[in-house]
C-alpha cells in the first residue's frame, strides 16, 4: 500500500502528466532522484556507477513517455526500474571482472581507545559488507529495502513485483545467512569488550 504522501504525489503526477509533460518529468526527478540514488547505490556500490544508471532510467522514463501505461504507484514503478538497470550492470561486472576475495589490508592496530574501538567499527561494517555481498542479489535487494529504506513487506512486494511472501521468505534467508556469516565477528567483538 503507498505511504499516504505517496497517493497525493502520484495524483499530481497523473494530473502533471496529462497537462505540462517538463513539470511532470521535474516533478518525478526532484521527487525520487535520492531514494532511487540510494536503491541503485545499494546494488553497484558505486556512487558513479549508481548516478550513471539514474540518469538512464529517467532518460527512458522521458523518452518513452508517450508509450508509458498509467502508473499507479511512480515509487514502486521506478524502484523496479532502477532495480532491474543496477541488477543488469551487476550481472555484466560480474561476468567481467573477477572478485578479488583477499582481504582488505589492517595496519597495528593503535594504542588508544578510540583508535581501537574505530578500527572494531571498521572491522564490523566490512564484515557486514562482506555478509550482505554474499547474499544472492534478490534476497540482497529484499534485506537491504527493508533494512536500509524501511519499506513494508508489502511496499517492497509491489516495487518488486513479488508476493509478500516471498518477500518474508528471502528476507528469513537472508537474515538466516547473515547470522551464519557474522557470528564470528560478533564474538571476536564482544570477546575484545570484555
Amino acid at each position: 500500500m503507498p505511504l499516504p504522501d505517496d497517493t497525493a504525489l502520484d495524483a499530481r503526477l497523473a494530473q502533471l502528466r496529462r497537462h505540462d509533460e517538463a513539470a511532470w518529468m521535474e516533478t518525478v526527478f526532484k521527487a525520487y532522484y535520492a531514494p532511487l540514488g540510494q536503491v541503485a547505490y545499494r546494488v553497484v556500490r558505486d556512487k558513479q556507477v549508481a548516478e550513471d544508471l539514474l540518469q538512464d532510467v529517467f532518460l527512458r522514463l522521458w523518452q518513452g513517455r508517450a508509450a508509458l501505461p498509467d502508473i499507479l504507484s511512480y515509487r514502486a514503478y521506478l524502484t523496479r526500474a532502477t532495480l532491474n538497470s543496477a541488477l543488469r550492470y551487476q550481472q555484466r561486472s560480474q561476468r567481467q571482472v573477477a572478485w578479488d576475495e583477499a582481504p582488505p589490508e589492517t595496519t597495528a592496530a593503535p594504542v588508544a581507545p578510540e583508535a581501537l574501538a574505530a578500527l572494531h567499527q571498521h572491522d564490523t561494517e566490512a564484515a557486514v559488507a562482506a555478509a550482505l555481498d554474499r547474499l544472492p542479489p534478490q534476497c540482497r535487494v529484499v534485506f537491504e529495502l527493508s533494512r536500509y529504506e524501511e519499506m513494508s513487506y508489502q511496499q517492497i512486494a509491489e516495487a518488486l513485483e513479488i508476493s509478500p511472501k516471498t518477500v518474508e521468505n528471502q528476507m528469513g534467508k537472508a537474515l538466516r545467512v547473515l547470522r551464519g556469516v557474522l557470528a564470528s565477528t560478533l564474538r571476536d567483538l564482544y570477546s575484545v569488550l570484555l
